[in-house]
């Protein structure tokens, strides 16, 4: 039994958006009608006070509620549902089709995994790639717990998220979605994102499967990867999504070893369906679908937007699937298995239940409610983007910053304020002004955008004399105006080529020099030890709230505890993998991504994967090693402990890390992340920190026996503050 705190208000808007039974554009005279007869109510107040207390099926509980339904169905009407309406045809940005007699409604998939895109009144939050630098799984749950809610409010069946392709190059474009290089923290942030979404009775999507790692030429080339590194790296996190009960898994656009992903038995029957035992739907990313016949039987369940191409007016289902089986090229079974999928995760998420209906249309304004669903979501986009905001550089304790001592500070950088330009363009793609979000469908609209310059300002109120040079291109008043004031703060984003330049001439002129970074990932910081650079903070992309956060972090009204999810070289020539401009590359560097290449290469990084500096200091002792286990079966079970103490003089968090050394037979990388947990300690106080680790931590994948395989033989455990900084080591053994 599903409950719901339902006001009148709620049940009349329910009751008026289901009395129509077509599409957006097909019922301009219906909806006119239903606009007049909505605006006799308080349309936001209804959204505010629908608050769901979602009961989640279990899959067999969805499968038995679908099954009765989808015994009703003729042949096209189960086609239809497997079908999207077309690019642009419906509100969202991807519709499948209805059916009446029996009834199941027009679903609403809409962008992206950070917010939702194309509508307003939504929240713009941080990234894929901050959530993970917050390493905070209750903050990353939460996120998606905020996200679950807008969408749903907003009529959104499915949130086209969280993306968990892995930070394979630098360059890859869409890094700064997703959760960074390590497969562990990529399934943690993916699993908890899904489950935040999905209590809010919001299907979830994880994508993209698989092979996603760059942009260049995505749509027909092949990569091309061994078994083990597909299991190791790149289905890790989709096997994580699975078992936190992800509704939609979509593939990807590319090829994988030379098959289309979306028409891919290997990665969609063998590997997701088959081996993970995923029970939901897989959709085509967004004309990713690429046959009717190869794409159904080899486990494609939802082509979007529908249409071959975008306008197109023709599909690879719709009519040419309902041939396929009528011509015995598909069987009707495996259409009841598409349908039987989406229907059951509808189920599962409650969404037969008071569902609200879509009040918002991305592509015709004119239809759109304008409904405000952001709450207070604003601070906890405030308090992520401080979580997740790295100290990468500080010496002498410049920061945080004492207003009592300074008396001229001087802002610099277009990075540090926002025009027009930057907060207008469409997804973000314009790099104008301070950036707090990537660009492309992995964006939402700002509802406001707070710029470094205007976090400070408010933070320092009259107490600092603030002067500000917004421009990267008039050096010579940049570094006079720097050289006037007791702090230069120079702000700079990933999108500008001449970063170089600009902070060089700051740094010489001001020996108090503070670098803040908006990026989209890893950068090159040639500058970084310029002695009078003191400091370098790194927010990343922090959403809507970005100078807010900032000045938290920079006036320490927040202890920094953000952690690198990725390496950040001395040279690109370290890192591991390059963009490949082919039509075929492989994956050379195979399970050797990210730190691990460093550290089996021995190559020196600026700074390693999961640094991050602190305010207060911290001590690691008493490491522990308990084997409940022993053995090497699939009931191995050690458990690893260590003390942590804050041993500085303010209050802050510590992300210990718990990386794990295999057994030589495993031929594993030198050391693979395995856990980590983050703790707040007041001064003076302390806590001991427990690691699990079972078969999934343990294991390493065979290719002989194609199969996961817990060695036996000696492991070691290092738990420390980063991949390179370990405080604390202990072996045991499995027999």
């Amino acid at each position: 039994m599903k409950l719901y705190f339902l006001s009148t208000a709620v049940v009349t808007t329910t009751f008026i958006y289901q009395s129509y039974a077509l599409p957006f554009d097909q019922a301009e005279e219906e909806f006119s009608y239903t606009r007049k007869l909505l605006s006799e109510i308080d349309v936001q107040e209804a959204v505010k006070q629908a608050s769901p207390l979602i009961n989640i099926l279990s899959w067999d509980e969805s499968y038995a509620k679908a099954k009765m339904l989808v015994d009703q169905m003729s042949l096209e009407q189960k086609v239809n549902i497997t079908t999207g309406i077309g690019w642009q045809t419906g509100p969202c940005v991807g519709n499948n089709g209805r059916t009446t007699s029996p009834d199941f409604p027009e679903l609403c998939l809409q962008d992206s995994p950070l917010g939702m895109r194309f509508a307003d009144g939504v929240s713009s939050g941080v990234a894929g790639i901050n959530a993970a630098a917050s390493f905070d799984r209750a903050a990353i749950r939460k996120r998606g717990e905020y996200m679950g809610e807008e969408f749903r409010a907003k009529g959104a069946h499915i949130q086209l998220g969280p993306s968990m392709n892995m930070l394979r190059a630098p360059e890859a474009g869409r890094n700064w979605e997703a959760f960074g290089e390590d497969p562990f923290l990529v399934g943690v942030a993916s699993a908890e994102t899904i489950t935040g979404i999905q209590s809010q009775g919001v299907m979830a999507v994880a994508k993209h499967l698989i092979g996603n790692e760059q942009e260049t030429n995505r749509l027909v080339h092949s990569a091309n990867i061994d078994e083990r590194t597909i299991q190791e790296v790149y289905l890790w996190p989709f096997a994580r999504s699975v078992e936190a009960g992800v509704a939609s898994v979509m593939c990807a656009y590319n090829k994988i070893n030379g098959v289309y992903a979306c028409e891919s038995d290997y990665a969609i029957n063998k590997l997701l369906k088959g081996q993970l035992g995923f029970k939901g739907f897989v959709q085509s990313d967004w004309s990713a679908t690429h046959s009717t016949v190869d794409s159904a039987n080899n486990g494609l369940d939802m082509t979007m937007p529908g249409d071959i191409s975008f306008y197109s007016g023709d599909s690879y289902f719709g009519k040419n699937l309902t041939d396929a089986v009528q011509a015995g090229r598909v069987q009707e079974d495996r259409v009841t298995d598409m349908v039987m999928r989406i229907v059951a995760s509808w189920y599962k998420l409650g969404q037969d239940q008071n569902f609200p209906n879509t009040n918002f249309h991305s592509f015709r304004p004119e239809l759109d409610k304008h409904i405000d669903v952001q709450s207070d979501h604003k601070n906890l986009i405030r308090e992520m983007g401080a979580a997740s905001t790295i100290l990468l550089k500080n010496l002498e304790n410049i920061l945080p910053l004492r207003t009592s001592g300074i008396k001229k500070m001087a802002i610099i950088g277009s990075d540090a304020t926002t025009n027009q330009l930057g907060l207008e363009c469409e997804d973000h793609g314009c790099a104008s002004g301070s950036i707090a979000s990537g660009w492309g469908s992995g964006t939402s609209r700002y509802p406001y955008l707070v710029s470094p310059l205007d976090g400070i300002r408010a933070r320092a109120g009259n107490i600092i004399d603030i002067t500000e040079h917004l421009r990267d291109d008039d050096l010579p008043v940049a570094a006079e105006l720097a050289s006037k004031a007791n702090i230069a703060i120079v702000c700079v984003n990933a999108n500008s080529g001449e970063e170089y330049i600009t902070i060089k001439a700051v740094a010489d002129a001001n020996e108090n020099t503070i670098v803040v970074i908006h990026s989209v990932g890893p950068i090159l910081m040639p500058w970084s030890n310029h002695p009078n650079i003191k400091a370098i903070v790194l927010p990343g992309l922090p959403g809507q709230e970005s100078g807010n956060s900032l000045a938290d972090i920079l006036f320490g009204d927040v202890n920094p505890s953000g952690r690198l999810p990725y390496t950040i070289a001395k040279r690109k020539e370290d890192y591991p993998a390059k963009i490949d401009h082919g039509m075929s590359f492989e994956y050379s560097e195979g399970i050797n991504i990210g730190y691990r290449w460093f550290d089996k290469n021995g190559i020196e990084p600026l700074y390693e994967f999961g640094y991050g500096l602190s305010y207060t200091s911290f001590e690691y002792r008493d490491i522990n090693i308990n084997l409940n286990q022993g053995t090497a079966n699939d009931n191995v079970d050690v458990q690893a402990s260590v003390t942590i103490a804050n041993t500085g003089m303010v209050d802050g968090a510590e992300v210990p890390q718990a990386y794990i050394t295999f057994p030589e037979i495993a031929d594993e990388p030198p050391k693979l992340l395995r856990g980590f947990e983050k703790i707040f300690l007041g001064k003076g106080s302390e806590q001991v920190v427990n690691f699990s680790f079972r078969k999934t931590e343990l294991s390493y994948y065979s290719v002989e026996s194609h199969q996961w395989v817990v060695p036996q033989g000696e492991f070691k455990v290092h738990i420390g503050s980063s991949s390179r900084n370990i405080r604390s080591s202990a072996t045991f053994t499995l027999s």
